[in-house]
């Protein structure tokens, strides 16, 4: 008896560990995708490892039920499709390959969507060949049954078929709905610290080189005691100094008095409907002015840039909000009221601000301006001259950086007391910030980075002084 027993308890938790460890990594996966399409805490490299642990997982299950039945095979494999699936979407993603990655989302999806397919047909056709023999005098509703009064007496079958089809794809449609427009809880903090607000010193050097120089006298034929003459050459040499630790506040570190110990800069684009959002993002340019931004401020960055959906702002809370999101592209801009409602209550309920850069067309200004008549029509645009604080600290900037004229060449600005709500640069700075920097000289691409850096100084700082005067 105790050895049928422990024989027993030993197959029993021969099934049950295996069953509650893939239910703890199946939970473990949930939050993994929540993170990589909802909270963005950690990095490209991260979720795709964890994406790839769910390997050993599905063979161990393969393995597990190979010489089971063949439906039994098909829904492992069916279910080792979406680990499989969202971890090759998420490969892209370490190279910044946006476009690809959304590629092959969609592509997992229509894959998804067939796959559900086949298995809606087989279980229909199942239960309706088990439930043949039943009969029945009342109206009929069960789907499962060809006698179903809505199938009426021709082509049972073709109508059966046509209804699961229906049924499912709204069902598959309804749940995409929800995933999709899934926002979840998100929180922005910035890097805790201090520092002022000042310009960054631009300190000449001059050194001073001196040369030996012999001279003749023209009226000797000897050359004795040739006195050393000064030959000076001066090297200007012209250097950006941290002369001033760039932040707000009087923290010992370099950030902002409101943000917390594990706040970093981020840096968000909004995805819209009509237009190439995703300009130049595989081309590092998102990335490399984050880090550039790091490297000149000495403050604390996020080690990738995060696109993202209008719809996706209003997760973050009042007082938790990213204080600039950016938007470019070069053909139309295309939102939904709901997205326009958004936009505004991020811009003036939760004191953000929306950079935008026109990618490279005549027409996108336009677009922009249309597009913020709806957000904020009671706010007329202005123009942003060089004296403007943007274009000042930390960096003076002696002219507006474009990079490739579309229209105007001044900024414009959108201002809501007293404050820069809304920044439209006209030049396609995004370009010089790409790698290659697009082959324009580097006197534009380096104004063209510390423009951004103060954009993106100016929003962090203006949201830290509202969080200072508004905290309780």
């Amino acid at each position: 008896m105790m050895d049928i027993r422990m024989l027993r308890e030993a197959f029993q938790d021969h099934v049950r560990k295996p069953v509650v460890l893939t239910g703890v990594f199946a939970v473990s996966w949930c939050f993994v995708w929540l993170d990589a399409h909802v909270w963005f805490r950690f990095s490209p490299w991260f979720h795709a490892l964890a994406l790839l642990a769910a390997a050993p997982v599905c063979v161990y299950w393969m393995l597990r039920f190979r010489s089971r039945s063949i439906v039994l095979r098909r829904a492992i494999l069916s279910i080792t499709y979406i680990p499989a699936w969202q971890f090759i979407a998420q490969l892209p993603l370490l190279f910044h390959a946006y476009d690809l990655s959304t590629s092959l989302s969609r592509a997992g999806a229509f894959g998804a969507f067939f796959i559900g397919l086949a298995w809606a047909v087989w279980w229909i056709d199942r239960e309706t060949k088990r439930m043949a023999t039943a009969c029945s005098q009342t109206r009929i509703w069960d789907p499962r049954r060809l006698a179903a009064w809505y199938y009426g007496r021709k082509n049972p079958h073709l109508r059966q078929s046509v209804f699961t089809l229906l049924t499912y794809t709204l069902l598959f449609g309804f749940i995409s709905l929800v995933l999709t427009r899934l926002t979840g809880c998100a929180v922005y903090e910035a890097p805790l610290g201090g520092g002022e607000e000042k310009q960054l010193r631009q300190v000449v050097k001059i050194q001073r080189v001196i040369k030996k120089k012999y001279v003749i006298n023209p009226y000797s034929s000897l050359l004795f005691n040739p006195p050393p003459i000064d030959d000076v050459k001066l090297n200007v040499l012209e250097v950006t100094e941290h002369l001033y630790k760039i932040g707000q506040g009087k923290g010992t570190d370099t950030g902002y008095a409101t943000g917390t110990a594990r706040g970093k800069v981020r840096f968000i684009r909004l995805k819209y409907e009509g237009g190439d959002w995703d300009q130049d993002m595989a081309r590092g340019s998102d990335l490399n002015l984050l880090t550039e931004y790091g490297i000149r401020l000495g403050q604390k960055i996020n080690d990738r840039p995060e696109p993202m959906e209008i719809s996706r702002l209003k997760a973050f809370p009042a007082r938790k909000s990213p204080p600039m999101v950016y938007m470019t592209g070069q053909r139309a801009i295309n939102l939904s009221d709901s997205e326009i409602k958004i936009l505004r209550t991020y811009l003036l309920e939760h004191h953000g601000m929306l950079f935008g850069d026109n990618g490279g067309s005549s027409s996108w200004e336009g677009q922009f301006v249309g597009m913020m008549k709806k957000v904020l029509p009671t706010v007329e645009p202005i123009n942003v001259y060089l004296d403007h604080t943007i274009h000042r600290i930390p960096f003076a900037l002696p002219r507006l950086p474009i990079v490739a004229p579309h229209g105007r060449s001044n900024a414009l600005g959108w201002v809501v007391d007293g404050r820069l709500v809304v920044y439209y640069h006209p030049g396609d700075i995004g370009d010089a910030w790409a790698d290659g920097h697009s082959g324009v000289p580097q006197e534009i691409w380096e104004s063209s980075y510390q423009l951004g850096v103060n954009i993106i100084h100016y929003a962090h700082s203006e949201y830290n002084k509202w969080l200072e005067t508004t905290k309780e």
